[in-house]
């Protein structure tokens, strides 16, 4: 037995012994030819960029420095015919040397010094398209990577780490530039210098475009060990950091004082990936004419994260918060794949103070508010999933909970005035028309009582049935909305109440903007929710204002201008015609067939109408028997803009010095 043993000790040492003069082989092998090596690699390195990409890929010199530096001078990549993408004057880098020897290379040290790359568009392409082609894949290939399904926390996982692993423990970079040309639009990114020493991040970034130039530091603490970091960026020069391209692409004009990013931890639990850090913001402006005609401005903005991600699923938990000015809400954003393709968003608001909240409302988004004063609190919670196997089960539940929630002196909107007599002026195209008043002093001004009940009832059925019953919103339109929108993937239905377009005509703009469209939602919760004015006066008004034709506003004067009579005297077949006009009152013409018969899809409208008021006892069969077949009469001067020829129709309508329509309609 002791034979045995010493015989398996000898063994041992011999392989051992066997081994290591094979790995010091390998080794004294390596750094007697590791230049040619190294020549050679870039040798078939630039018949790849040959032979995959068009592309001319040149070194100048290339050698090692010491047990593991490498250098390289001179890089250049030219795709043939195009513009040069990379140009380096010097490389220098460090390998984790013990970790090369089992072919996994990292990089421990790099340094970067003189040099640009360079991305170029313009009318013979780009310079860089050539890298973005890939190549067809079997059938075999794309069978077997679809059969197998995608677990995003793995995945999201593995290439965190394989990105972190490549990052060097030592960076130095100076001098070296990203230059973006698309088309007359320039921009350049110099990095003065990069430095990431002992895990501590510095960074000089000079940068011009077309529109400005300014100098940022990026500076903070970056562990790539760890898996942490905290960096802030801003700008070294007065005033605000602006985001450059966007401008001149997109016209969107934005800038911060100061920007601040902390990753707390990433953490793969089981078999779910976690990922926490937050993000601030100070002094943020963006300014588009889509948002607002205005600088929107936001004192402070924080997000503090936590994703989570699992093997169908990516989600940000709802024990994340963000903050804007004093106004914070937990959001939960989740998307699933698997078994159903599911999207849910979730907000819930901690209590807020309801002055804290009007003063936390952002410069520029809320200018109808500014003086508005209020006492109590509130909560609010939203909910929204869709299934995209079944869109029709689309949930959407809004919630605000009041706690004594009173409105104590008003904005810029004086919303009380609707109980009056005013003066509307409405806008279009961003220039004001002729105004109207609102009150008997207008001879078009119809009370409710004299309005006829077809008309109201028609009007009610198409635009808002529920007015008289809801708060300034329906939660099932704006479920039907989304559904739709989403079946027909286009906004091809909207979600506004009677309510909602009253405070739009008569307190806002027609700009179709985002600050427009929260202004208005924000102004018709505190007409309704306080009462300001009841829902017969608000019916009122809204009849004698809205659009109902080219210069024709209120339906004193539409019914004039197509039927010759007064509202108190409008048929039934009258009513429905003037109820379907009202989202595109100007084009009423194209109604008509030349002979001024009512063209079919015009019919099936008043038919589709008629049986839904039948449905809800509004009107009884009686009231229709009939209708359909008579010929609908236009008898007022709208009947000269009824296309009948070829002619040229002036669809401008003049007012007398009373404000009564005149007969002036020119051909």
């Amino acid at each position: 037995m002791k034979i045995n043993l010493n015989r398996f000790r000898k063994s041992l040492i011999t392989l051992t012994k066997i081994v290591g003069v094979f790995f010091l082989l390998a080794i004294v092998s390596f750094f007697a030819f590791r230049n040619i090596l190294l020549n050679k690699a870039i040798e078939k390195v630039s018949l790849k960029f040959r032979s995959n990409y068009q592309t001319t890929f040149t070194v100048g010199k290339a050698s090692f420095n010491g047990i593991s530096s490498v250098e390289i001078q001179n890089i250049i990549i030219i795709p043939d015919g195009k513009d040069t993408i990379v140009n380096i004057a010097s490389l220098q880098s460090s390998i984790r040397f013990w970790h090369a020897l089992f072919l996994d290379f990292r990089v421990k040290e790099l340094q970067l010094k003189n040099g640009y790359i360079n991305l170029v568009k313009n009318n013979e392409g780009r310079n860089f398209d050539v890298f973005l082609k890939h190549k067809s894949k079997d059938s075999t290939s794309v069978e077997t990577k679809s059969s197998k399904q995608t677990n995003y926390a793995e995945v999201v996982y593995r290439l965190i780490s394989k990105i972190l692993a490549q990052v060097p423990n030592e960076v130095l970079v100076e001098n070296f530039a990203l230059k973006i040309t698309d088309d007359e639009k320039k921009e350049s990114f110099n990095l003065q210098k990069l430095s990431l020493h002992d895990e501590q991040l510095s960074t000089s970034v000079e940068v011009v475009t077309n529109t400005f130039s300014q100098h940022w530091l990026i500076n903070g603490f970056a562990s790539t060990k760890n898996k942490k970091a905290d960096v802030a960026f801003y700008n070294a020069d007065t005033g605000k950091v602006r985001i450059p391209y966007v401008d001149e692409r997109f016209h969107l004009i934005t800038g911060f004082d100061s920007v601040q990013f902390k990753l707390e931890s990433i953490e793969m639990n089981g078999d779910e990936l976690q990922i926490k850090g937050s993000a601030s913001v100070t002094d943020f402006l963006i300014n588009h004419a889509k948002i607002s005609k205005r600088d929107v401005v936001i004192d402070h903005a924080e997000f503090n994260y936590n994703y989570l991600i699992g093997d169908n699923f990516i989600s940000l938990d709802s024990s994340s918060t963000i903050k804007f000015n004093a106004i914070s809400f937990h959001p939960f954003i989740k998307f699933q794949n698997r078994p159903d393709t599911v999207f849910q968003l979730s907000v819930r608001t901690e209590k807020t103070k309801a002055q804290e909240f009007i003063n936390a409302l952002p410069e520029g988004l809320f200018n109808h508010f500014k003086g508005m004063e209020a006492e109590g609190s509130f909560t609010y919670s939203l909910d929204f999933i869709f299934n995209e196997n079944h869109p029709d089960e689309l949930i959407f539940e809004s919630n605000l909970k009041k706690e004594d929630l009173k409105i104590l002196k008003y904005g810029e909107a004086n919303l009380s005035k609707l109980n009056g007599e005013f003066i509307y002026t409405p806008i279009e195209k961003d220039r004001p028309q002729r105004p109207i008043f609102v009150g008997a002093a207008n001879p078009f001004y119809t009370s409710s009582d004299q309005i006829s009940p077809y008309l109201k009832n028609c009007i009610l059925t198409s635009e808002d049935p529920s007015f008289f019953y809801h708060h300034g919103f329906i939660d099932e339109a704006f479920r039907q909305s989304i559904i739709k929108n989403i079946k027909t993937k286009k906004f091809s239905r909207g979600a506004s109440t009677i309510s909602m377009q009253l405070v739009k005509n008569v307190f806002l703009t027609r700009e179709k903007t985002l600050s427009r469209k929260l202004e208005e939602i924000l102004l018709v919760y505190v007409l309704e929710n306080n009462h300001l004015s009841t829902k017969e006066r608000m019916f009122e008004v809204y009849l004698n204002i809205i659009e109902w034709g080219p210069n024709v506003y209120g339906i004193g004067e539409a019914s004039q201008f197509y039927f010759n009579k007064r509202p108190a005297n409008l048929t039934l077949s009258e009513s429905l015609f003037l109820a379907t006009i009202i989202p595109r009152p100007k084009g009423f013409m194209w109604r008509f067939e030349k002979d001024g018969s009512i063209k079919e899809f015009a019919v099936k409208q008043f038919k589709f109408l008629s049986d839904i008021m039948v449905r809800r006892n509004l009107l009884i069969p009686e009231d229709t028997a009939g209708f359909l077949s008579k010929k609908l009469v236009i008898s007022g001067i709208a009947k000269k803009m009824i296309i009948k020829s070829d002619t040229l129709i002036n669809d401008s309508i003049i007012f007398d010095e009373n404000g009564l329509i005149k007969e002036s309609l020119t051909e």
